[in-house]
């Protein structure tokens, strides 16, 4: 039992591992084959048959959160299944390059470092551009040290969204949670706004919320630990989340953007929406590299944390 306990963990870990390295090393690999552009596809063919009513919208959506992510769960089953039948190799190799789909690393802190060399040169239209890559709100008439706030608060939130959570998911759950968690983040951002689609996306909205409780606030506690290790004030970190997490709309976002502005001692701003630390300066351009380093190492202790899961998972099913 114990041989086999130790060789299951072992596949996994080394799995995990080997994510992380292609995802740092290696580009996205190509639309045609991402495991996420196929959501996205899904998700756009079957949003072409929403009804009008708002009442029928809302339960086409509730149908649309069902059906993709049972599918995409399905699949990755079924994969990873395969791969673990041809062999220890192939289990790793393969469920691998599935899993780094499922998140990134090095995608959202480069995005953020072109917007503070865009920025540090003084190219202001550049910068707004490259926020696109970021956040989804219109950048066209933000001032520099709001182009930085988003910046921060996008590298702030997405240390959860983009790879502690589907680590996470990952460590409990395998690849098919990994990717159940992928294909709920992908419907919240494709569905889950205000506009056209608002009845539509509202039930992949709140299941987004919930997918993110617990992540989320895992997250801000290793960014507060990341922030610890920089050498950044932590207590002021504490102290901010604890007085302006719940000034975002949403119930998550909030933890980890709230903790990052007490670290960095500058006002996160979203105008008309909310200003996490207020009372501090606008964040200054170098702030950027603040966070992108506190969400780097906060990348380290998320992987320490999902391996450390992970050998509880794999302990638990040992002892039943």
């Amino acid at each position: 039992m114990f041989t086999t306990w130790l060789d299951g963990l072992s596949l996994n870990a080394l799995m995990l591992l080997l994510a992380v390295l292609l995802d740092l090393l290696l580009p996205e690999p190509p639309s045609k084959v991402h495991p996420v552009v196929w959501m996205g596809l899904t998700i756009d063919l079957l949003k072409r048959l929403t009804p009008q009513k708002p009442i029928l919208t809302f339960l086409y959506g509730c149908i649309i959160g069902v059906v993709v992510v049972a599918l995409c769960t399905a699949i990755a089953y079924v994969v990873a299944d395969l791969f673990r039948a041809a062999g220890a190799a192939v289990y790793v190799v393969g469920g691998a390059l599935i899993l780094r789909t499922t998140f990134t690393v090095r995608g959202l802190t480069s995005a953020a470092n072109g917007v503070r060399h865009a920025l540090k040169q003084d190219r202001l239209d550049e910068a707004r551009e490259g926020l696109k890559h970021l956040v989804s709100r219109d950048a066209s008439i933000l001032s520099t040290p709001l182009v930085a706030a988003a910046a921060i608060e996008s590298v702030a939130e997405n240390t959860t969204d983009s790879y502690v959570a589907p680590w996470l998911a990952f460590a409990i759950f395998g690849i098919p949670g990994a990717m159940a968690y992928r294909a709920i983040n992908t419907l919240d951002s494709m569905l889950g706004h205000r506009g056209k689609y608002e009845y539509l996306g509202k039930a992949s909205a709140r299941l987004d919320d919930v997918a993110n409780l617990i992540p989320a606030r895992i997250s801000a506690l290793l960014t507060l630990a990341a922030g610890a290790l920089s050498r950044l004030p932590v207590a002021l970190g504490w102290k901010i989340l604890l007085r302006d997490r719940n000034l975002t709309a949403s119930p998550n976002a909030g933890w980890t953007m709230s903790a990052m502005a007490g670290l960095l001692g500058s006002r996160l701003e979203k105008v008309g929406h909310y200003c996490l630390g207020w009372g501090m300066p606008e964040p200054k351009v170098e702030d950027i590299s603040k966070a992108v380093r506190v969400a780097k190492i906060t990348a380290i202790l998320g992987l320490v944390t999902a391996l450390g899961l992970l050998v509880a998972r794999h302990a638990i099913v040992a002892l039943t």
